[in-house]
C-alpha cells in the first residue's frame, strides 16, 4: 500500500473575519469534481483506494491509500483538483447544505455543542483562534457566494502553499517523476503570508455562565499555554497527562473516584500551531454545587503545584508518550500525515526528534510551567448549567 498525502498551509485562522468556515467548506468542495475529473471518489474506488481529508484552525489535510502499484491515480486526481476546482452554483449549493447541516446537528442542536465556541470568543480577543473551524456564523456559510469560494481557492490551494508526501511501498526516483509529471506544469501561485494578530498576555480572569436543556451540570476551564514549537508545548502536553491520563491519574482519582463530585473529567490542549490553550472540563455528579466542585478542582491544581510530582509519575508518562508516539507511527497515513505537519512546522527532522525532547522534560520544570499556566489571571471560565 502507499499514501499520497497534500497538507495545504491554510486553516481557519487565515479566514476573514466576516467569512468564515470557508477551509472547512473546501475539504467538502475539494470531492466534488475538478476540471478534468468530474468525481473524484470513482477512479479512486476503481484504483482500490479510499480517500479522506480534515480541516483545523491551522492547516487542511487531504489523503488517500492505495495499492502502490496504482499510485499513480492519486497523483493524477490530487493535481488536478490543485489545478481547479470544477466550480459550480450546484456543487457550491449541495456542499453548503451539507456544512450547514453538520453545523445545526453538531453546534447547535447537540446537548453543549456550543461549549467551544464560547469558549474561545471568551479567551480570545484579537487571534483568530476565536472562532471554530466550522464558522463563527452559520451565515458565513449561508451566504457564500461563488466569487467568494474562488478567490478563496486561488488564494491558498496553490502548489506554493502545499506539502506533498508519499509513504509506503515506493521508490523515490518514481515518487519524484511523477510528482514533476502532474504537479510541475501548475502555476506555482504566489505564497500566502501570514499576518495575523498576537494574542495579547490576559490580564485578569474571564468567566462566563450558561444555561441549556442539558442532562448535567459542567465546568469547564480553560488557559493560555506556549506555541507548537516552544519547549513549552511538551511540558505542558505532559502536564495534561499526569492531570486525566486515564483512570490512575491525579484529577480521576481525586475528583472522580474518592469525593465524587465529577461523573467524568478531561485535561487537554488543542495542539494548536500559534500560542493555543489547555483546557479542564468536567460534568458535574448530579446534585453537587458547581462552586465546591470548582474549589475542589482548584484545590487539585495547587497541590500540582506546590507537591510537585514523582520521577515515577513523570516516567510514566513520558512511557505513555513514548508508546503512543509508536503506534501512531505504525500506519503509514499518520506517517505521511505526520511528515507533512512537521515539514509545515519548519522542521521536518521532529519526527525522528521530538521524542528525545519529551524525554529530556524534567520534574522541576513541569512544575514551574504549572505555575505560570495554572493562574486566576489566565484563565476563562464556562459555568455550563442544566435549566
Amino acid at each position: 500500500m502507499a499514501v499520497v498525502n497534500v497538507i495545504y498551509d491554510v486553516g481557519a485562522k487565515d479566514e476573514n473575519p466576516e467569512k468564515t468556515g470557508f477551509a472547512h467548506l473546501f475539504e467538502h468542495l475539494m470531492f466534488g469534481g475538478s476540471v478534468n475529473v468530474p468525481s473524484y471518489d470513482e477512479p479512486l474506488q476503481v484504483a482500490g483506494g479510499e480517500n479522506n481529508a480534515f480541516t483545523t484552525n491551522d492547516l487542511t489535510n487531504y489523503y488517500c491509500q492505495l495499492p502502490a502499484e496504482n499510485i499513480e491515480t492519486a497523483f493524477w486526481l490530487e493535481s488536478d483538483r490543485m489545478l481547479s476546482l470544477a466550480f459550480s452554483e450546484k456543487s457550491l449549493e449541495v456542499q453548503r447544505k451539507v456544512v450547514s447541516e453538520e453545523f445545526k446537528e453538531h453546534y447547535i442542536n447537540k446537548p453543549y455543542g456550543d461549549v467551544w465556541d464560547k469558549l474561545r470568543t471568551l479567551a480570545y480577543t484579537v487571534h483568530p483562534y476565536r472562532w471554530m473551524t466550522i464558522g463563527k456564523e452559520l451565515s458565513h456559510i449561508e451566504n457564500a457566494t461563488l466569487k467568494d469560494v474562488k478567490e478563496f481557492f486561488f488564494k491558498h490551494y496553490t502548489p506554493v502553499n502545499a506539502v506533498l508526501v508519499v509513504a509506503g511501498n515506493v521508490e523515490l526516483s518514481k515518487v519524484k517523476e511523477l510528482a514533476e509529471k502532474w504537479f510541475g506544469p501548475i502555476p506555482p501561485g504566489t505564497k500566502y503570508v501570514r499576518n495575523l494578530p498576537v494574542e495579547p498576555k490576559q490580564t485578569a480572569p474571564k468567566s462566563q455562565t450558561v444555561k441549556a436543556k442539558v442532562p448535567l451540570d459542567a465546568l469547564y476551564k480553560c488557559w493560555h499555554i506556549a506555541a507548537r514549537v516552544d519547549k513549552r508545548y511538551y511540558v505542558t502536553d505532559l502536564i495534561g497527562e499526569i492531570m486525566s491520563g486515564g483512570g490512575s491519574s491525579r484529577l480521576y482519582q481525586s475528583l472522580v473516584k474518592e469525593k465524587q463530585l465529577f461523573s467524568n473529567i478531561e485535561c487537554y490542549h488543542m495542539g494548536s500551531t500559534d500560542a493555543g490553550l489547555i483546557a479542564i472540563e468536567g460534568k458535574l455528579v448530579k446534585g453537587v454545587k458547581m462552586e465546591a466542585a470548582e474549589a475542589a478542582l482548584n484545590e487539585e491544581i495547587k497541590k500540582f503545584q506546590q507537591q510537585g510530582i514523582t520521577e515515577e509519575e513523570l516516567e510514566k508518562v513520558k512511557n505513555k508518550t513514548e508508546s503512543m508516539m509508536a503506534f501512531e507511527d505504525m500506519s503509514i497515513t499518520n506517517r505521511a500525515a505526520n511528515l507533512a505537519m512537521y515539514e509545515l512546522l519548519g522542521d521536518v527532522d521532529l519526527i525522528n526528534t521530538e521524542l528525545e525532547i519529551y524525554q529530556a522534560v524534567t520534574a522541576k520544570e513541569i512544575v514551574e510551567e504549572s505555575k505560570n499556566i495554572f493562574t486566576d489571571n489566565n484563565c476563562s471560565t464556562l459555568y455550563y448549567y442544566s435549566s
